[in-house]
């Protein structure tokens, strides 16, 4: 009978049909379609999880750039930029290169802002094994690495959220390990963006960092969420790039809507800005 057993097709792996495959290893059953709703609570449900764990209790949220580096690898950039526009001085694309290269490195000092936030925060909020506004980024290069890493100088945790994307993307080194997280759902990453934190921190940034500040300021207008200060760092930059006035203007946004957001300029300044809203000690 066992030999009758073990020579039954089914009984070897290179048979197996998929149908044979219990539901919960069966990664290409995992990928249909029809469960999506299963893949999307499973995402939800396992960072959740594995923060608990951590006793991850809250945390600030910090966005920026991925292109915006420290500024020795700015400052390095900028020189290969100028080299190459030298070797072609007619080449209409190389000589704005220099000037975005220019931008870029005017922009770096928030590399260190970001860092120097990061360590602020996390020395004064992880003390005694407590995990309090813990800093939480998209876990890529730049503004986000900055803040990680900032945590990482003092030894504390700091979170991750990264998510598949066409090109490649690797987290940051600074991320505590076991809170480094990938995504496929944008919408599910954002809901753990926002379930701990008490701040959002947002430097400059392109799509991805817009696109978060305005929908944490739509569920705060709507009341969606409450007790959440946001602040932006480099008022100049902001007041630029957005018109938030024009909006009041024309009656998209009413005045008081602009008191949903703050102005800093440094890593201090941020942190006073939030602890006062949340109630806290600064030092």
């Amino acid at each position: 009978m066992e030999e009758e057993l073990s020579d039954h097709p089914t009984h070897h792996s290179s048979n197996v049909r998929s149908s044979y495959i219990p539901a919960d290893k069966d990664t290409e059953f995992l990928q249909r379609d029809e469960l999506r709703s299963v893949r999307i609570g499973l995402e939800l449900l396992k960072a959740e999880l594995i923060q608990k764990e951590e006793h991850i209790k809250s945390t600030i949220v910090v966005f920026g750039s991925a292109r915006l580096h420290e500024p020795a690898d700015a400052k390095q950039a900028l020189l290969m930029a100028e080299e190459e526009a030298t070797q072609a001085p007619n080449d209409p694309f190389r000589q704005q290169q220099v000037g975005i290269a220019k931008r870029q490195l005017e922009l770096a000092k928030y590399y260190d802002v970001a860092r120097e936030f990061g360590r602020l925060v996390s020395s004064i909020c992880q003390i005694g094994g407590h995990c309090h506004y813990v800093i939480v980024t998209g876990g890529g290069p730049g503004i986000m690495e900055g803040a990680n890493r900032g945590a990482a100088d003092v030894n504390a945790k700091s979170i991750g959220l990264n998510i598949e994307l066409p090109h490649e993307q690797q987290p940051n080194p600074y991320i505590t390990p076991r809170l480094s997280f990938q995504f496929h759902y944008f919408a599910i990453r954002k809901m753990h963006f926002l379930i701990r934190a008490k701040a959002l921190v947002a430097f400059p940034g392109g799509f991805g960092t817009l696109d978060e500040l305005f929908e944490t300021l739509t569920l705060l207008q709507t009341g969606k969420i409450e007790s959440l200060i946001v602040v932006l760092i480099g008022r100049d930059f902001w007041e630029r790039l957005i018109n938030w006035q024009l909006l009041v203007e024309y009656g998209l946004i009413t005045q008081p809507d602009l008191a949903l957001f703050h102005y800093a300029e440094t890593a201090q300044e941020a942190w006073d800005l939030i602890a006062r809203h949340n109630g806290v000690p600064t030092t």
